[in-house]
């Protein structure tokens, strides 16, 4: 059995790792690259195997860097089934038609204002594409045993990131040999997301290292809030939260509520708008029993937030100027409704943008909470005048120190340790973190690196 970096190395977007033998392909994950440009082409370039001679895929989790470039796939050949997680289906029938959705407006509006250097601006793929690869779903429970491909057994263990969030389990019969992708690993003590469930068994490991070379701030997040909300609500301002639509938007409504209803904040508006985050937040309701809040506490949510569903009600809602909380995509300011509001807030000193999760090299949200004095959006420029904070205490990924404290909780003794998902400084230190505590022999790869499991 061969293992073959397809993507997520030496970047945090894009992971795509290839299982083969001499008759069999199989794909775990299939993300779109983020980020800096040199890394968003790699979506635009032609996939590294033949679509076609994919047979399946499993996805770890439903986050566009995991999941975003199927519809392309599927618009180039792969004929094959797509397994995941209950969960994991669902939100993937939100978030990828909305992401074909987002490119055919992204190019629309790059031909309208002529800011692209392409004459006839094209998506990557359309809603259409993304329904027809939502046909070759397939999802399953976590700890059933399935046969993707023949001679592959594959399983899905909780990973605690997001809702529907798995390590994925690969055994290849005939070598008795087992790979697991850790997928993204969430925290030790998140605010609603239960722990990732621990592993026992891999010959070979594959592992995140987002935050490889950092831990996250011992701060109190919701104190952090508390005093962000408070002083830009006392001086008449705006407080805009980019959020990932799974998980973060969710996690920061609930804490929102939860400030407002201990009278820690003032009481005031709270809007979600992102068509994408509200029918997430009503499959994380509907899944309640696999995160730590109550149905109580999701019924808090959906009563007191207003969701902004339509365009003509975010038009309306970007005229606001008086004291309120806008929750809205992408977490990273790299796309959606969220950069119409960047536009309105940015250049008001009263105002505050929040944000609360990883910020990918090259990204909006990147350039934002490392000080600049003006950024691009949809062709200009617009200066940065707000107040901007970065609580990465709120992460939906667990630190060194978590990823190490959930390896040691299993009884693993692998063979081999591929650290991924991180750049190069953050995998890097991962490794040597992972060898020198475990003793486990531990390697960066290289992108469409080759090995043998």
């Amino acid at each position: 059995m061969k293992l073959t970096f397809l993507g997520g190395t030496g970047t945090v977007t894009g992971s795509r790792y290839l299982l083969s033998n001499q008759k069999h392909r199989l794909l775990i994950d299939c993300g779109m690259y983020q980020g800096v440009k040199t890394l968003r082409r790699r979506n635009w370039a032609k996939f590294p195997v033949e679509p076609s001679s994919i047979e399946a895929v499993v996805l770890t989790h439903a986050h566009i860097d995991h999941s975003g470039y199927l519809p392309a796939l599927v618009k180039n050949g792969f004929k094959g089934k797509i397994y995941c997680t209950k969960a994991t289906h669902e939100l993937c029938r939100v978030l990828l038609p909305d992401a074909g959705f987002l490119q055919e407006e992204d190019a629309k509006y790059a031909s309208r204002k002529k800011f692209s250097k392409h004459a006839n601006p094209e998506p990557l793929f359309t809603e259409k594409d993304a329904w027809e690869a939502l046909k070759h779903f397939e999802s399953l429970h976590y700890h059933e045993t399935f046969e993707p491909v023949h001679g592959f057994e594959v399983s899905f263990t909780p990973a605690g990131h997001i809702l529907g969030s798995s390590c994925v389990h690969v055994s290849e019969k005939s070598s008795g040999r087992t790979v697991v992708f850790s997928g993204d690993v969430g925290r030790q003590s998140d605010i609603i997301m239960r722990n990732p469930e621990p592993i026992d068994h891999a010959d070979v490991l594959v592992c995140e290292s987002t935050y490889g070379d950092r831990a996250h701030g011992e701060s109190d997040p919701e104190g952090e809030l508390e005093k962000i909300i408070t002083d830009t609500a006392g001086r008449g301002g705006i407080v805009l939260i980019p959020a990932f639509a799974v998980g973060r938007a969710q996690m920061l409504l609930y804490v929102v509520h939860k400030l407002m209803a201990d009278g820690r904040i003032p009481k005031m508006p709270v809007f979600l708008n992102s068509p994408m985050a509200i029918k997430a937040t009503e499959i994380f309701c509907k899944h309640h029993k696999e995160h730590r809040l109550s149905r109580a506490d999701c019924n808090l949510i959906d009563e007191k937030t207003e969701f902004v569903r339509t365009v003509d009600e975010s038009i309306e809602l970007g005229a606001v100027r008086y004291p309120c909380i806008i929750i809205s995509a992408s977490g990273m300011a790299s796309g959606g409704r969220v950069l119409h509001h960047l536009k309105a807030l940015l250049p008001n000193p009263r105002n505050s943008v929040v944000f609360a999760g990883f910020q990918a090299p090259g990204t909006r949200g990147d350039a934002l909470v490392h000080g600049v004095d003006s950024v691009k959006i949809h062709g200009e420029y617009w200066p940065v005048k707000a107040e901007v904070h970065n609580l990465d205490s709120m992460s939906a990924h667990g630190d060194y120190r978590e990823i190490l404290a959930w390896l040691e909780q299993g009884k693993l003794k692998p063979g081999k340790v591929y650290v991924t998902h991180g750049e190069p400084v953050a995998s890097d230190v991962m490794r040597h973190r992972i060898t020198e505590k475990f003793g486990w022999d531990a390697e960066v790869p290289e992108l469409f690196a080759e090995v043998e499991i």
